[in-house]
């Protein structure tokens, strides 16, 4: 049985509507765009409670019924609770939240995370619980032997748990073992235009809905890589629609795919909250013209060779205090800017070296910086796109010093 997602109804909002689907499990209606809270601006572990209130305001305001966070974030269940609180919007939305299970050593760890989890986020109950970012079913193994599938049985039964899943960050192949694994009730997996053969990818996708089960997407734009492209990418994408963002491509092919039940999108930004609703009021789905298209844009990228850093910070924090996605997305950001010239004698070298060098000294302190990186290995097993993050780290040092030293 495949299932493909029809709209149920839609809110009514201004200039559009933003439409629903039906979960085939439950039955519920949910919007086919979703609030990801992991991006919330801030400092590191406190999230800006005052934006936080104000895009979730918005999004519930403008139909948007499902919000997703996670005990690993920061400080982000306690302000997404805390907001829901305020705004008296817990009845109105769908709360999804994962469980820690790599920190679970035994039974009674499942009750303490979860009751920690309820605390934070000021509710009886989880609509959508995940374990969080598995990456090979040797991991649900593990706690399968500590009890946890007649756990989440306990807590279905009281209502405490509502639907359970998963989050998923390992190979094709796992992907399959991990959906017969257990009785789920739907996934969410990585999924872009830039990566359809990548971790579960199109044919996890399929399997899924195959299987019955709702798929939740994240990553549609990568971390934000499919919306800072390189200028000649993005005149790529505008020429062929001029009125429409960069970033409303990739969220256009994440909803449009027939499996997919909710997009999520961790926005940072009101001006990130406007744009994605007027791609989702309605969404215009692509055509067979619009997907190999976006195969051509894919292709194109492979030329601007920058690293797959999706800003999730799971390598954080650094035990030497690098801070490492800030690094990465400095160089990503230069290589999408033109400014990584290696050869002097390339007439933009002056300017190139010159924005690495000041960009890199303003967004990343010299203390943090990848100079500092003593090749530990810590960060390398929370990565979920598999990042060689020490060798990635020693090289943009060796390219930073050969700009240092260049006198010119």
């Amino acid at each position: 049985m495949t299932i493909v997602f029809r709209l149920a109804g839609a809110l009514m909002a201004k200039g559009g509507a933003v439409q629903y689907r039906v979960d085939p499990k439950s039955g519920n209606r949910i919007s086919a765009l979703g609030l990801g809270c992991m991006r919330f601006p801030g400092a590191p572990g406190h999230p800006d409670a005052k934006t936080a209130d104000a895009i979730i305001s918005r999004a519930v305001e403008q139909g948007i019924n499902y919000l997703d966070t996670a005990y690993l974030y920061p400080g982000n269940e306690a302000c997404v609770g805390a907001s829901l609180e305020r705004l008296g919007l817990r009845d109105r939305v769908l709360l999804a939240t994962k469980l820690p299970h790599a920190s679970c050593k035994c039974a009674e760890d499942f009750d303490r995370f979860f009751d920690e989890q309820l605390r934070r986020l000021r509710t009886d109950h989880i609509d959508y619980y995940l374990m969080h970012n598995i990456t090979s079913p040797a991991q649900w193994e593990r706690v399968v032997a500590l009890g946890i599938e007649d756990w989440i049985a306990r807590q279905k039964a009281a209502g405490r748990i509502r639907q359970i899943g998963f989050s998923y960050h390992g190979s094709a192949a796992d992907f399959l073992t991990m959906l017969d694994a257990y009785e789920w009730d739907f996934c969410q997996i990585q999924y872009n235009y830039a990566g359809e053969r990548y971790q579960a990818g199109t044919a996890g996708l399929m399997a899924a809905a195959e299987r019955g089960l709702a798929v939740f997407v994240m990553e549609p734009l990568l971390g934000g890589r499919l919306s800072n492209v390189h200028d000649h990418i993005a005149a790529h994408l505008k020429q062929r629609r001029p009125s429409s963002s960069v970033a409303s491509w990739a969220f256009r092919f994440a909803g449009s795919f027939p499996g997919v039940l909710t997009v999520l999108s961790g926005m940072t930004y009101m001006e990130h909250l406007q744009d994605n609703l007027r791609t989702y009021s309605p969404l215009d789905e692509l055509t067979d013209d619009d997907k190999e298209f976006l195969e051509q844009t894919a292709q194109l990228m492979l030329r601007y060779p920058t690293i797959p850093c999706n800003d999730c910070k799971y390598c954080m924090p650094c035990p030497y205090g690098l801070d490492i996605p800030a690094i990465l997305l400095h160089y990503n950001k230069c290589v999408n800017e033109g400014n990584v010239a290696t050869s002097s004698q390339d007439e933009n070298y002056r300017r190139a070296r010159r924005a690495f060098l000041v960009g890199y000294d303003r967004s990343v302190p010299k203390l943090r910086q990848a100079s500092h990186c003593i090749g530990c290995n810590q960060c390398v097993p929370h990565c979920p796109q598999n990042i060689r993050i020490p060798q990635e780290l020693h090289r943009i040092d060796r390219f930073a010093e050969h700009l240092k030293q260049d006198n010119l």
